[in-house]
């Protein structure tokens, strides 16, 4: 039985070269980038190209560039480093209700040391209002941290209209972008985001390394203690290996950005044209105009997404009901209850589909005839 996978937005698998490039750096240069000697400068010199060669896949300088070890160390240090250097300023801070738990669980420990947290809803397509935001500024707003694309219903926030209302008051401008680097052109300094969040598994890098873009002007404070290294403001010994894929997969993505984006809108419309060719009641969560092309969240009425998933899975078709950091959980998608409420039914039978490299048409007419098999065979 062909196992298809499309639940990359949960992780992706690594990329051929990618591999082959970590490979060449571990077998080549194993000197701490720390070093003086030649060792140390040969791994020093990787870390300054991935540096520079990132920082301008996004518009940045290199010095705003800082690796981390994924996207929730990139979350983490961004809104601790902002209210902990920032708390003489104030101690307000604005989320949204359909954040990643990285961004939503380290707000609730800054609640707990004192600072105010306000939550942004959503509408039912996961977009929030750009008058919520303004309303909700104060004066003792410090930081304002949105996410670019969501990884549950794929939705895409109105960033560039943040950043320009963003540019009137002084809080400080963070977005995680793991689902959306990538797939989606991003300037920071076009949309004024002064922090933003990567990880490198979500786009065929290895696990393990990413990165918090930092503008020079936003004074953070670190998170761990040790060293100099990454202009002191994330002490460890640099993962050279792994920053070596990252920069591979960086400059495939560069490369294949758009074609893949034509790829992915492409199996978004075969996967939801084979349902309806099957006659198959359904469902699409998420924007249908503001949204990342390879995430599809798709409610099934009649089914439960328990047996949704045991289903698939016995198929060979790999899934999920929407995070993976969740998975396991007995409690419903935060998102999905943001967007239609704790009542709704769609909480209870929402599937997401999530593509990426590997996939083909074929795999992708599959897994929608499966599904569509499944469905019928749950709903009657």
């Amino acid at each position: 039985m062909e196992q298809i996978y499309v639940d990359h937005a949960a992780t992706s698998p690594m990329h051929p070269k990618v591999i082959d490039k970590m490979m060449e750096v571990m077998n080549a240069e194993f000197g701490n980038p720390s070093s003086i000697h030649s060792f140390g400068r040969g791994a020093r010199h990787i870390i300054d190209e991935a540096r520079a060669e990132i920082a301008r896949s996004i518009g940045a300088q290199a010095n705003e560039i800082i690796f981390t070890s994924g996207g929730t160390e990139a979350d983490n240090h961004a809104i601790f480093g902002v209210a902990h250097s920032n708390q003489h300023k104030g101690k307000h801070i604005i989320t949204t209700q359909i954040e990643h738990h990285a961004v939503l669980h380290t707000c609730e420990q800054l609640k707990n040391l004192g600072f105010e947290i306000t939550y942004l809803p959503v509408d039912q397509e996961g977009r929030i209002s750009l008058a919520d935001l303004e309303n909700a500024l104060r004066d003792d707003t410090i930081l304002v941290t949105i996410m670019y694309g969501n990884n549950e219903v794929g939705t895409i926030q109105p960033i560039k209209e943040i950043g320009q209302i963003l540019k009137e008051h002084p809080a400080i401008f963070h977005t995680d972008a793991v689902q959306a680097y990538g797939l989606e052109k991003i300037n920071v300094k076009e949309c004024g985001i002064d922090l933003m969040s990567v990880s490198a598994h979500k786009m065929n890098g290895p696990k393990g390394i990413g990165f918090l873009y930092a503008n020079t002007e936003i004074k953070l404070a670190p998170r761990l203690f040790g060293g100099e290294q990454e202009r002191k403001r994330r002490a460890g010994t640099e993962n050279v290996p792994s920053i070596a894929g990252f920069l591979e997969a960086v400059r495939i993505s560069q490369q294949e950005m758009e074609t893949k984006r034509e790829e992915y809108l492409k199996f978004k419309s075969v996967f939801i044209k084979k349902l309806s060719e099957n006659n198959i009641e359904f469902f699409q969560n998420g924007s249908l105009d503001f949204s990342l092309p390879h995430v599809l969240n798709l409610s099934f009425p009649g089914t439960n997404v328990e047996a949704m998933l045991v289903n698939l899975d016995l198929a060979g078709i790999a899934a999920s009901s929407g995070s993976a950091c969740t998975a396991g959980s007995i409690d419903p998608s935060h998102v999905l209850v943001a967007m239609f409420g704790k009542d709704d039914p769609r909480i209870q039978n929402s599937i997401r589909f999530s593509f990426g490299l590997f996939n083909t048409l074929e795999q992708i007419e599959k897994a929608a005839e499966e599904t569509s098999r499944i469905v019928k065979r749950l709903t009657t």
